[in-house]
């Protein structure tokens, strides 16, 4: 048995590759195409180990996904590979049409093709799990109740077009051809190895580099905040118990506006590494810098995810607090992680044991 990761060198799924050897021993092929975002040096703790085969390569790539799929006869798809950064898509959305709608089409393509060829209890089996986002849901008045999963779709950002674009061509694929799909649909996503382009890694690096702390606007924007090891252990438990065709929304409970993020992040880090200024001990506060906010900002994102916790008795564990502290403690014990990604190192010197 095995299963196959897209996008398995990024955040969220280097993330959900190291937590599934943590809770499985079924290999894993992961396909990543090694954009700016993926970096094999999210994964050095599992090179070498048998059990993770990895291939890089890009979802649109038809010739290859059949190959894979013949070759290695996977029982599952979970597909996290999707360009992501809201900022990038406004600059360049052309980038994310190709990934997010084209490359998730033609992914849906070939897994149909190989699908149908199965055995009939593999058929029955197999699953397509596509991971989402809460931002196809558009924005939220602060007194709006959170996002359910009947929500209607409401993308303002190219990004999130994008992706709602592709959550639609998921769901045909199991309308119109019965393939067996299930989305989710998460909030924002903090914790180990996130790219320092998002607002907590990006804090982080800035603060211990002492530079500006760059606030959108009032700073007043608010997210719900999920921890990517309770996302991780979402996702399997969908994969494991979700019922075809449907979607499940991922939240961490923990709506926070950004300012608020920031003024933890400043508060943590003072304590866990006091910032020194002349021999004198200053406050991170002082770094903090509003800019103008970005065009077409949503206000807020708020997630109800009472279906997931009453149909498959999943729930966050981590606190923000306990899930801050953690993500707090990895980036300052592995600064060289950081300094790679900085340097652009991480795109050149691949970890032994991967390509």
């Amino acid at each position: 048995m095995t299963v196959l990761v897209t996008g398995g060198a990024g955040f969220i799924g280097s993330n959900f590759v190291i937590d599934w050897f943590d809770n499985h021993n079924e290999p894993v092929v992961n396909l990543d195409k090694l954009t700016y975002a993926g970096n094999l040096n999210n994964l050095t703790s599992i090179a070498g180990d048998s059990r993770h085969i990895f291939l890089k390569g890009d979802i649109g790539d038809d010739q290859l996904i059949r190959k894979l799929l013949s070759k290695y006869q996977p029982r599952a798809v979970i597909h996290f590979a999707a360009e992501s950064h809201v900022d990038k898509s406004i600059v360049s959305p052309d980038a994310f049409v190709q990934t997010n709608v084209l490359g998730t089409f033609r992914l849906l393509e070939c897994v149909k093709e190989y699908w149908s060829s199965l055995p009939k209890n593999e058929n029955q089996r197999f699953r397509f799990l596509h991971v989402s986002t809460d931002e196809v849901f558009g924005s939220l008045s602060i007194d709006e109740p959170a996002f359910v999963e009947t929500s209607p779709y409401q993308p303002n950002s190219p990004y999130s077009a994008s992706k709602a674009a592709s959550d639609h061509l998921v769901r045909a694929y199991n309308q119109t051809f019965n393939l067996p799909t299930i989305t989710t649909n998460c909030s924002n996503n903090y914790g180990p190895y996130q790219f320092p382009e998002k607002l907590i890694p990006l804090m982080i690096t800035n603060a211990l580099a002492g530079v500006d702390l760059p606030v959108y606007g009032d700073g007043l924007q608010s997210r719900d905040w999920l921890y990517v090891g309770d996302h991780c252990a979402a996702i399997r438990c969908v994969l494991e118990h979700g019922e075809v065709g449907e979607s499940y929304n991922i939240g961490g409970l923990c709506e926070k506006y950004n300012i608020e993020v920031v003024h933890k992040l400043c508060d943590l880090l003072s304590d866990l590494c006091p910032r020194k200024e002349n021999d004198a001990v200053r406050s991170y506060y002082h770094l903090i810098k509003h800019i103008n906010d970005r065009p077409g900002h949503d206000r807020r994102y708020a997630m109800n995810v009472a279906k997931i916790q009453k149909e498959l008795d999943w729930t966050p564990e981590e606190t923000f607090d306990s899930g801050m502290k953690k993500t707090i403690a990895w980036y300052l014990d592995n600064r060289s992680w950081i300094e790679n990604i900085m340097s652009g190192n991480y795109q050149r010197n691949f970890p032994r044991g991967f390509i």
